[in-house]
């Protein structure tokens, strides 16, 4: 179970050093923050110059604190001509300060170095500084070529889920006799599972327990001048004289082009599209129908909000970070000039008396924002609202709804915007099959694609799979078990319930529209593939949502019309656990090939085809995990740091099912 946040507690020694009652301890030497950072972090990594002309660089740190390190190396990238294309800073931070205290704590450095660009650089991180609820926030700066990755939690548990090649290594925190866990052999272990083949470390500290630590997990160690009053401060590098890891950590796909092949326009597609163009990729997007969001993502509106659950499952997490991350690419999307079409006044989700205790544990137990979530009365709903609603239930502020297909199209024209954007859209062309033409083993190979008339369409290093239901028949995937569910939903004309503000959920769910129309539904029909509209899924949707917004009680028996309600039908693509596939599809002929040895696999044992990669399976979900998934794969792709806990990205990886049958020894 997620541990609940506890935020950092800001205050100042009275030589207006930051300080931590909670650990008796100063956050930064008192002879200068920004000082320390160059002096033990950046020289002691030797960047700038490691960095050059590279095109990833990592840097993992194990205490982000007030972000002065950060900061730091992102000014000196920012400085050097040579600096690397993309830099990445991972961080774990069990304490993270508010975004008040962090824009207080950060003005004090900022005052003391008289930098003008530090201080801008202050103003952006506190501007996106995250909300501080537990797991990994990825923040992007300098169009997304300055990444920040953020674990809020405990980094002995924190690290070891974090899924990276880190380039340099950042030991900070306390002191180790004021915060011995985090300089702790596990939490060395963890860093020599992901350490680079020629990664460097620096830390301010040169105790015993620390240099024993680095020595038993594989790290070779110097003594150097330490900075301000530290006598000594220790550097080096990862230099295993023995095997300390059971995998590699990732590195980027061996291709001759960076160009993939998108198969679908909806939301996973799309989302694609703008994350492999980001990072310059050439991309080829193919869609069978003649425009793009024309399947489920084609709905006049879909409403996005987290999931709360009493033991915060996978489900909850993996939700909660695609929550996040989509606000955050939606808002580049504003930024941009491509803004989707969506609501900003928050959503309402009510309960039935079971779910009401079950989430008001929750809210106690994890100690939740009120920006995040809260529970409301049944009478605090209704002024929310604006209408009368059948019980109360919880708030999310940042919920609502959107219209999908804005966003699609708004991704792929910020996509096609970028300079040097090679975005190739192909409409009208079903995709039959695939066949792989082989380069050597050592390359990712070259995938031509197919259309339904036996014509060559397209051909590249990757395909990625985001064509929902006819993914598996696609791809030729075996251990693939998705289902289509037939969703109905009914549009409200001249709607009683016109005055509704904001979306309501619970039982079914209604959502305003321009014109006093209003949205509700939706049926949930497994294997049923019909897509005519039916009399008795118009009053189905009716019926529930009156439950919930009593106002719609007119309408339950006015059945004589309810053939000419105008609606829509789509069908959703769900597994059997109800999470989607996303990311690098397995090796099944190999797999079977040798599924004795892979009866006790896990996930980064299974083989893999190479170059093939799927993102379908969203079910009802997918504006809130189309972003993060195609965040994923652009990762994977470039052997990147992965932007959420490996153990989340094993519940979505598409080979898991494969897995399962192999433990099983169903192959």
């Amino acid at each position: 179970m997620t541990a609940t946040l506890i935020p950092a507690t800001l205050a100042f020694r009275d030589d207006g050093t930051p300080f931590s009652p909670r650990y008796g301890d100063v956050y930064h030497s008192p002879s200068g923050a920004l000082e320390q950072s160059e002096y033990v972090f950046l020289r002691g990594n030797h960047l700038p110059g490691r960095w050059q002309n590279q095109r990833v660089f990592t840097v993992l740190e194990t205490g982000f604190g007030m972000g002065v390190n950060f900061l730091a190396t992102w000014a000196a990238w920012r400085a050097d001509p040579a600096r690397c294309e993309r830099l990445h800073f991972v961080s774990t931070e069990m304490h993270p300060f508010s975004r008040d205290d962090l824009r207080v704590a950060l003005a004090a450095v900022v005052e003391r170095t008289a930098r003008a660009d530090l201080a801008d650089l202050a103003h952006a991180l506190a501007d996106a500084w995250p909300m501080l609820v537990p797991g990994t926030h990825r923040l992007e700066f300098e169009g997304g070529r300055v990444t920040l990755t953020l674990a809020f939690g405990d980094a002995l548990e924190m690290l070891p889920k974090l899924w990276l090649r880190a380039d340099a290594i950042y030991l900070d925190g306390f002191a180790p006799a004021k915060n011995p866990e985090l300089w702790s052999p596990p939490i060395f272990k963890a860093l020599a599972r992901v350490a680079g083949e020629d990664c460097t470390f620096a830390t301010w500290s040169s105790a015993g327990d620390v240099k024993r630590a680095l020595q038993q997990s594989g790290f070779e160690y110097h003594k150097e001048t330490g900075f301000g009053d530290k006598w000594t401060m220790l550097t080096g590098r990862f230099a295993p004289r023995w095997r300390v890891r059971r995998h590699e950590p990732p590195l980027p796909v061996a291709l001759d082009e960076r160009h993939a092949v998108v198969i679908g326009a909806g939301l996973a597609g799309s989302a694609l599209v703008e994350r492999l163009a980001a990072r310059g990729w050439r991309v080829t997007l193919i869609e069978r129908h003649a425009e793009p969001a024309r399947e489920a993502s084609g709905n006049p509106a879909g409403v996005f909000h987290p999931l709360i659950s009493r033991d915060d499952s996978s489900a909850s997490r993996i939700t909660r970070a695609g929550f996040f991350y989509a606000l955050q690419r939606w808002a580049a999307l504003d930024a941009a000039g491509h803004a989707p079409s969506r609501s900003h006044a928050g959503l309402l989700h009510l309960a039935t008396d079971d779910e009401a205790q079950a989430v008001a544990a929750a809210l106690e137990s994890f100690g939740y924002p009120d920006d995040f979530v809260r529970g409301v009365s049944r009478e605090e709903a209704e002024a929310i609202a604006g209408t009368s609603l059948a019980q109360g239930g919880w708030f999310y502020p940042l919920g609502g709804a959107i219209d999908p297909a804005s966003l699609c199209r708004a991704q792929i024209a910020a996509a096609r915007a970028l300079p040097g954007a090679q975005i190739d859209v192909r409409y009208g062309v079903a995709v039959a099959r695939i066949e792989r033409d082989e380069a050597g083993a050592e390359k990712a190979g070259s995938w031509r694609v197919y259309d339904d008339a036996g014509a060559l369409v397209a051909q590249a290093g990757v395909v990625i799979f985001a064509n929902a239901h006819d993914a598996s028949r696609a791809a030729a995937l075996d251990f693939a078990p998705t289902r289509n569910v037939r969703g109905q939903l009914t549009l409200l004309d001249a709607s009683p319930l016109a005055s509704l503000r904001v979306p309501v959920i619970g039982d079914g769910y209604a959502v305003p529209l321009p014109g006093d129309v209003t949205l509700v539904g939706a049926t949930y029909e497994v294997d049923d593939t019909d897509t005519t509209l039916r009399a008795g899924g118009h009053t189905e949707n009716i019926e529930r949502v009156a439950q919930m917004l009593p106002a719609l009680d007119a309408l339950r028996d006015a059945s004589s019309d309810d053939q000419e309600r105008r609606g829509r039908v789509a069908l959703r693509c769900v597994t059997s656990d109800r999470l989607p596939m996303i990311g690098q599809l397995g090796d099944e002929q190999a797999a079977r090939q040798d599924a004795q040895r892979l009866s006790g696999a896990w996930p980064l044992d299974l083989p893999r085809t190479p170059g093939l990669y799927g993102a379908f399976a969203f079910g009802s979900r997918g504006l809130v995990w189309a972003a993060l998934g195609a965040e994923l794969i652009a990762s994977q792709l470039e052997g990147e740091p992965w932007p959420i806990e490996r153990e989340l990205v094993e519940h979505l990886d598409p080979a898991r099912f494969l897995q399962r049958a192999l433990r099983l020894r169903a192959v």
